[in-house]
């Protein structure tokens, strides 16, 4: 009986449980137990509840940790037969379908970690094994050991391009089964260093930190002799040696190093420039220290050392770096991502130290490439590649997914002030002086009258009444709207697309605001706007009119809107006769910015008139249009560096995020006017674009704003965070809610 409900709890822990984590797990305080913490959690954010990861925490015999639900068994690191009695009931857990091992050598029993050999022999589930040490030139034992646990291995990953090459050389293992993913960081913005200064009580100081568990090997006091020479000119550097002793050479040898250093920050004198913070600290303590330093120091004497936690989370936060030239940091601080400092040189760390402090422009450099390079490394795009590598060796579910980010209005409301929404931002600091336009504040009010009518929250109401009153003030005599000037409120002349955009806005917002009073003022701008409608020409902006007009007929039922949809729409199917041949059934003879709202235009127009030439047409060339842009189950619009030409080559580079969600737009416009399903599941597959299912397996949308990075290159995100990507995916996203209601 007590077998039985032994068996029913065991199966009970392992629901949902597919994916298991052989590892170190906290409470335990270790940079690997944080590191699998911190990918759980992305992945089970990136893909619960259809797939969850559990853990296998690994202990000491002497040892108790007051673990969490994640944790579903635990294995004596020390005792041969655990490896196999935890192996055998992974075996028969119908539930966990792949073991991910993340491995140090000093993580298991055994010499070189061999414990972990009967393991890999007894389970019968596919491994993922994740290197966190790579050591070249081995000795026979520790080659043995890496070749069985890579032989055993379907997939093996490590976090360096120099870990690929010594396990290939060094320990004969197969190049074809290695991948390459980078250390997760927490995604944080780049910010001022000054209020993070306040909050230790350090203003006006200029800070150095260095942060890890201690252990004799740091380097730390290289660091400390390299400052008399720093001091001399800079009397106001404060050097933060961050993070306790690490708590096996506490239980051995104490405090020894520690103290070691204290005594020689006494006898150099420079009891006001060092402090040491003996604590271990919580992830938001970390980016709060790293973020308050003006240069991070990574001491670290281990010339091998394949990763570093440490120096990861620096990049991450855009920290102009010094770091002594260990493998992991030769290869990340390349192109000017960072200095490197010799080995027990105190002089050099002082060198590169004042070369940063003394050139602001160096280090402003220096800060802007090691943030650009760390957007990779966020949590949310190391979650991505492990799943997709997961994927490859078992197949545990699509990668492409309905579970979508919460909707966020803060960067929105961040780009917005008293006049209307800003269009730059640099980074994710809004560029005050690239001025207001038309477009942006249009498709602004479109997102805030949508979360307005999804949530009836203050905040969209409040945004909503920024961006009405922008229109009122930028259109003109002629019913035309103006962008703005920053510096002297100017009013400059707009675009045809300006204006079908605007009356798109207008129309969307007479049709499902609530507010009476602006509404009013909503039709007043669209009818001193409604005769230039006749001279547009252009087909994005006859798309947008249509778009606009199609709102405004459903609210209001005029004849005369319901007569001019239909005017607008033959001019867009005359554009297509003219055009249009067999391999080429489009509007014009190129494709350029938001094309999917052409013919997106024409389904509205079919469903306000039961035309079925514009349904049609309207998925004729949609489909068209569809088939250039979903390649190999994945959307890539196309590029505008060269846009598409009907006789040339499409250009793949830079897309824009307002291309990816016109196709959420307009495949979700198609499924709810056609009810075809085929319309929606383009819909998700283009929305997990900005998710990062993308060429380059990155994070679009900027989870910690809510904003969306400005576009991808071939090569990198375009990290600034401006208006017209923001408000874009926000309208995606909240397409994407509203038809969520109506299922």
């Amino acid at each position: 009986m007590l077998n039985q409900d032994k068996k029913s709890k065991e199966v009970l822990n392992f629901k949902n449980s597919k994916i298991g984590f052989l590892s170190n797990f906290p409470p335990k305080e270790c940079g690997i137990a944080t590191f699998t913490r911190d990918l759980i959690t992305s992945l089970n954010k990136r893909i619960n509840p259809k797939v969850k990861s559990r853990v296998i925490a690994l202990n000491e015999e002497s040892s108790l940790y007051n673990y969490d639900s994640r944790v579903i068994m635990q294995m004596n690191k020390d005792d041969l037969e655990d490896y196999i009695k935890i192996a055998k009931r992974i075996n028969r857990s119908d539930n966990i379908k792949i073991v991910c091992i993340q491995h140090e050598f000093g993580l298991f029993g055994g010499e070189y970690g061999n414990y972990i050999i009967p393991f890999l022999e007894t389970i019968e589930k596919p491994v993922v094994v994740t290197f966190h040490s790579v050591l070249p030139a081995p000795d026979d034992l520790r080659k043995r050991v890496v070749k069985f646990i890579g032989d055993k291995s379907a997939a093996i990953i490590v976090m360096a391009e120099k870990a690929v090459e010594i396990l290939n050389k060094d320990y004969n293992i197969s190049k074809n089964k290695i991948f390459v993913v980078p250390h997760g960081i927490p995604d944080s913005p780049m910010h001022s260093t000054e209020s993070f200064k306040r909050k230790l009580r350090l203003e006006n100081k200029t800070i150095l930190s260095t942060f890890g568990l201690l252990s004799k090997g740091k380097g730390i006091e290289y660091m400390i002799k390299s400052l008399p020479f720093l001091v001399k000119k800079y009397p106001n550097i404060v050097y933060i040696v961050i993070g306790e002793t690490h708590p096996i050479i506490r239980k051995n040898e104490g405090e020894e190093y520690r103290n070691s250093l204290i005594s020689l920050v006494k006898k150099l004198g420079l009891e006001n420039n060092v402090k040491f913070y003996n604590k271990y600290l919580s992830l938001n303590e970390i980016i709060e220290c790293l973020l308050a330093s003006d240069v991070y120091i990574c001491t670290n004497l281990d010339k091998n050392q394949i990763v570093s936690g440490t120096l990861s989370y620096a990049l991450g936060c855009g920290k102009a770096i010094v770091s002594t030239p260990s493998v992991y940091a030769e290869e990340v601080l390349a192109n000017e991502r960072g200095l490197l400092a010799g080995f027990k040189d105190p002089k050099s760390f002082a060198d590169a130290i004042d070369k940063i402090l003394s050139s602001k422009e160096f280090r402003n450099k220096l800060e802007n490439n090691a943030y650009s390079f760390g957007r990779s490394m966020i949590w949310q795009n190391v979650a991505l590649n492990y799943f997709s590598i997961f994927n490859k060796v078992v197949k545990l579910r699509e990668e492409t997914i309905e579970k979508y980010p919460i909707i966020k209005l803060n960067h929105l409301k961040n780009l917005t002030d008293e006049i209307g929404c800003l269009q730059f931002a640099k980074f994710s600091v809004p560029d005050k002086f690239s001025g207001y336009t038309v477009d942006d504040n249009s498709r602004a009010l479109i997102a805030a009258t949508m979360h307005e009518t999804l949530f009836d929250l203050e905040i969209s109401k409040s945004l909503s009444n920024t961006y009405l009153s922008f229109l009122e003030r930028v259109q003109d005599e002629q019913g035309r709207f103006n962008d703005i000037k920053y510096e002297n409120k100017t009013l400059i002349p707009s675009s045809d697309d300006a204006l079908g955009r605007t009356i798109w806005a207008l129309g969307h917002f007479i049709k499902n605001s609530k507010n009476q009073e602006n509404i009013e003022k909503a039709k007043k701008l669209f009818n001193n706007s409604y005769n230039l409608i006749e001279g547009i020409d252009s087909p994005r902006a006859i798309a947008f009119s249509i778009i606009g007009l199609n709102h405004y007929y459903k609210k209001n039922n005029q004849e005369d809107i319901l007569l001019r949809i239909k005017k607008l729409a033959d001019n867009l199917i005359n554009y297509y006769k003219v055009k249009a041949t067999e391999d080429w059934p489009w509007f014009e003879q190129y494709l350029t910015y938001s094309n999917s709202k052409i013919p997106e235009a024409l389904f509205f127009a079919y469903e306000v008139t039961k035309n079925p030439e514009y349904l049609e047409i309207a998925e004729k060339t949609f489909n068209f249009l569809s088939n250039l842009v979903f390649i190999n189950n994945e959307l890539s619009p196309i590029g505008q560096n060269g846009w598409c030409n009907r006789n040339g080559k499409r250009a793949f580079f830079d897309q824009q995020p307002i291309d990816a969600a016109s196709m959420v737009q307009t495949c979700l416009v198609a499924y709810d006017i056609t009810k075809n399903k085929k319309y929606y599941d383009k819909a998700v597959l283009a929305f997990n674009w900005f998710l990062g299912k993308n060429h380059l397996k990155q994070m679009v949308y900027n989870e910690p704003t809510g904003g969306c990075y400005d576009g991808l290159s071939r090569n990198s995100v375009n990290l600034n965070i401006g208006a017209e990507s923001t408000i874009e995916y926000l309208i995606a996203r909240l397409m994407l809610e509203e038809i969520k209601r109506k299922k």
